[in-house]
């Protein structure tokens, strides 16, 4: 314990990134009080190092339209993080390769809630892919699984 404090405060004498990452890590996500699934990809992304700050409304539709997430692109949950948007069960291994390519584009989304993604886990797998999108609504494929 006493060497990764040494460590956390060498990290900061030279030059402060540790205080960066830790403060692009807190992902706001916005829910359904209802769903479980939210809260199962909530688990995922904190097993991943994110810090979540989760926030329950009955609003949806609205959080999305006001973020930008076109129809298309919808699922059941949206986020926000270091000026991204992430619409659905994105894993996170793409939020973070996002976080560190920054695109200029308005986020990334899962559309749908596919069985298999991370908080849709089950017997069932399907594929699906993560889209990067814009706020016009266009996209492209940013990964497979």
């Amino acid at each position: 314990m006493l060497k990764t404090i040494r460590s956390l405060a060498a990290l900061i004498l030279l030059g402060g990134t540790i205080t960066t990452s830790l403060a692009s890590e807190l992902i706001s996500v916005y829910k359904s009080p209802t769903c479980g699934c939210c809260g199962a990809w909530i688990e995922h992304l904190e097993q991943n190092g994110f810090r979540v700050k989760a926030y329950d409304s009955d609003r949806m539709g609205e959080i999305k339209q006001a973020l930008g997430v076109a129809p298309q692109h919808a699922s059941c949950h949206t986020a926000e993080i270091d000026g991204y948007v992430i619409e659905g069960h994105v894993p996170a291994a793409e939020i973070r390769r996002l976080l560190q390519e920054r695109p200029a584009m308005a986020g990334l989304s899962v559309p749908g809630m596919p069985m298999g993604s991370p908080g849709m886990e089950g017997r069932r797998k399907d594929p699906y892919q993560v889209l990067l999108f814009d706020r016009k609504g266009n996209s492209r494929v940013y990964a497979d699984y």
